[in-house]
C-alpha cells in the first residue's frame, strides 16, 4: 500500500529502538537458554533472511488455531517466566496487562461455551495455548520474535540491534465485558469508549462523512493478510486459520460461524465492497474536525499505539500531534453508536492503519488490530537489506 506522505517519526526513536533491541535480545537468549533438545525445534527458527522462515513469519493469526512456535503450556514455569518476560519487552506496561488478561479470558470463555469447545484439542479454550517462536539468533544483524494465540499476535524485528517493527499487533477480548464481584472487566475498554465518544461528537453532517455502513461489518477488514492493499475487503472465517480441518464437525461449526456473523451483519458482496479498505481512506478527516473532535482522535490513535513500549508510544504521540499530520487521519464508523451494539471503526492515514469490531456474541466480542503500513514485519528494511547485498 503506497505510503507517501506518512513522514518520519521523531530522530530521538533511534536510542529506544536501541534500548528495547537489547532487552529483547537478553530476554531471548535467556529464554532459549533455558530450553530443552526437544524443545528448541520449536522454539527457534530459521533467520527471516531465509525465503521459507519469511513465508512462516508472515502467517500471523488471532483465530484459536496454531500459531507455531512452544506453546507456553508445553514448558516448566521457569521457562514460562522468561518466555513471558521476552513478551513484556514488546510491549507498554498497560500493554503487557492487557495482553495477559486476555490470555486468562480462556478460562472465562470457556465455562461461557459449557466447556463443549474444543477444536481439535484435550481443551478448546486453553491459556496455555499461545505459541513463541524465535527466527534468527538473539546475536544476529537480523532476527525476530512472534508471540501468538487465540486473540493476540505480537510480531517483532530487529536489524542491526534497532527495533524495527512492532506490528501488526492485534489484541481481541472474548467476552468483551464480564462481570466481576462488585464490577465489570473490560480489556478493550479504552479503544472502544474513545471511539464512540468521537462518533458522539460529531454532528449530524459529519458523521454522515464518517459513516462506513449502517451496519457493522462482522470483523476486521484486513484480517490476517501479511499485505493490506487498496480494495482489500473482510476475510471470511474459513480464511483464518492454519489450514482446513480435517474433522467434519469442525469444519461445519466454522462455516456456521461465517454464516451467523454474515446473518448478523446483513451484508451482501457489495456492502463489503463498501467498506473496502482504500486509499485514499474513507470516513472524515482530521482536517475536518474541531478542536474537541482532534482531542479525540488523537486520543483514539494513543490507546492502541499505547500498547506498544512507552519510547515507541511517546514517539507516536508526538508524530500525531502535529496538525498537519492529523489532517491526514481519517475516522470511519460502521453500525450503532449505542453502547451494547454490534459496531466497527477504522483510523487510518498513510502510516497506520487501526480496525476495532464488536460485533459477535451480541457485541461482546471485540477485535482490534494496529498496523503500521509503512513498516509492518518490517519489510521496507528487509528490502533495503536485500537491495544492500545485491549490490555490495
Amino acid at each position: 500500500m503506497p505510503s507517501d506522505g506518512a513522514g518520519p517519526l521523531p530522530d530521538a526513536l533511534a536510542v529506544g529502538r536501541e534500548k528495547a533491541a537489547t532487552a529483547m535480545a537478553d530476554a531471548a537468549t535467556a529464554w532459549l537458554s533455558s530450553l530443552s533438545d526437544d524443545q528448541l525445534p520449536l522454539a527457534a527458527y530459521d533467520s527471516p533472511l531465509h525465503p521459507e522462515a519469511e513465508a512462516e513469519r508472515l502467517r500471523w493469526f488471532y483465530t484459536p488455531t496454531e500459531h507455531g512456535g512452544l506453546a507456553i503450556r508445553d514448558q516448566s514455569a521457569r521457562q514460562q517466566s522468561l518466555a513471558m518476560q521476552l513478551v513484556a519487552t514488546g510491549l507498554s506496561i498497560a500493554g503487557y496487562a492487557t495482553v495477559t488478561t486476555v490470555m486468562g479470558l480462556e478460562n472465562v470463555l470457556d465455562q461461557l461455551e459449557g466447556w463443549r469447545v474444543h477444536w481439535g484439542r484435550q481443551r478448546g479454550r486453553d491459556p496455555g495455548l499461545y505459541w513463541l517462536r524465535i527466527f534468527g539468533r538473539p546475536d544476529d544483524r537480523i532476527w525476530a520474535w512472534r508471540f501468538g494465540g487465540h486473540h493476540i499476535s505480537l510480531n517483532n524485528l530487529v536489524v542491526a540491534g534497532r527495533l524495527v517493527s512492532t506490528t501488526p499487533c492485534f489484541i481481541g477480548a472474548d467476552p468483551a465485558t464480564t462481570e466481576l464481584i462488585g464490577g465489570i472487566l473490560r480489556p478493550l475498554q479504552g479503544p472502544e469508549d474513545t471511539a464512540r465518544q468521537l462518533a458522539h461528537a460529531l454532528d449530524a453532517d459529519q458523521f454522515r462523512q464518517a459513516l462506513l455502513h449502517p451496519s457493522a461489518v462482522s470483523d476486521i477488514v484486513s484480517g490476517n493478510r501479511p499485505h493490506v492493499e487498496h480494495g482489500d475487503t473482510m476475510m471470511h472465517m474459513q480464511d483464518l486459520w492454519r489450514g482446513q480441518f480435517e474433522d467434519p464437525d469442525l469444519d461445519r461449526l466454522v462455516n456456521d460461524i461465517d454464516r451467523r456473523a454474515e446473518a448478523g451483519s446483513g451484508y451482501t458482496e457489495n456492502d463489503h465492497a463498501r467498506v473496502a479498505i482504500t486509499v485514499p481512506p474513507q470516513g472524515i478527516s482530521g482536517r475536518d474536525l474541531n478542536q474537541e473532535q482532534r482531542r479525540l482522535l488523537r486520543r483514539l490513535v494513543a490507546v492502541h499505539t499505547g500498547r506498544a513500549p512507552a519510547f515507541l508510544a511517546d514517539a507516536y504521540d508526538s508524530h500525531y500531534a502535529s496538525d498537519t499530520v492529523l489532517d491526514t487521519v481519517h475516522f470511519g464508523w460502521a453500525g450503532s453508536t449505542d453502547a451494547g451494539e454490534p459496531h466497527y471503526y477504522r483510523v487510518q492515514d498513510p502510516r497506520i492503519l487501526i480496525e476495532y469490531d464488536n460485533t459477535q456474541r451480541y457485541a461482546n466480542h471485540a477485535h482490534s488490530v494496529w498496523r503500521d503500513l509503512t513498516s509492518d514485519f518490517g519489510l521496507d528494511v528487509l528490502a533495503e537489506h536485500r537491495a544492500h547485498i545485491a549490490h555490495g
